[in-house]
């Protein structure tokens, strides 16, 4: 490899970045439905509940720190669960109940009507987070999900959705980040005003 060849890797990574984020215009309503689903929950007194898988777990947690703390602008905190964050239930749950039932076991633990689960996957098709979504249903939990490719199996079974149509991952998560980046700081506002 050659500095060429990070310069040129750069470069395409910048030109396909940009068009994905462009194409995220067409989100706008979507992610405003998004922000008042969440403002409404928790200024409801209810909780965010998220999760994701790989990357997308990491993504979790990082939205739960800006709710929890802040994103720009000083507020209270408010709830939010990242549910991979305790490694003593994942393991335990995975252990006893499989890994497919790993969200879905803490959205029934932790979750009430009112509550917003929101989910993240590239592929819309994670086992784990299609059962997560499915328990939300059946607790009449509102869910927002955070897709990429065309979907997947998660297509069409949460409240709101917000696809991100691309094949590569690094893609998808890039433009996860800039859209969920722009919930927390629509959040942030809404937040403010309690």
């Amino acid at each position: 490899m050659t500095l060429d060849d990070a310069n040129n890797i750069l470069n395409a990574n910048i030109t396909d970045a940009v068009r994905t984020f462009t194409n995220l215009t067409a989100h706008g309503p979507a992610l405003d439905r998004a922000a008042r689903l969440v403002a409404d929950c928790l200024l409801g007194g209810h909780k965010l509940l998220v999760c994701g898988n790989g990357g997308s777990s990491a993504d979790a947690t990082h939205i739960v720190t800006e709710i929890v703390g802040r994103f720009v602008q000083e507020r209270k905190g408010y709830p939010a669960i990242a549910l991979s964050d305790s490694v003593g239930v994942l393991t335990a749950v995975s252990n006893d109940y499989g890994f497919d039932n790993v969200y879905a076991r803490q959205v029934e633990a932790f979750g009430q009507a009112g509550d917003v689960l929101l989910v993240i996957t590239t592929s819309g098709n994670s086992p784990n987070i299609l059962r997560a979504l499915e328990v939300a249903g059946d607790l009449d939990i509102a869910s927002v999900a955070l897709l990429g490719r065309d979907g997947g199996k998660a297509k069409g079974q949460a409240t709101i959705e917000l696809i991100v149509d691309e094949l590569v991952t690094a893609r998808i998560q890039e433009a996860h980040q800039l859209l969920y980046h722009s919930l927390c700081q629509t959040l942030d506002s809404v937040l403010c005003r309690d």
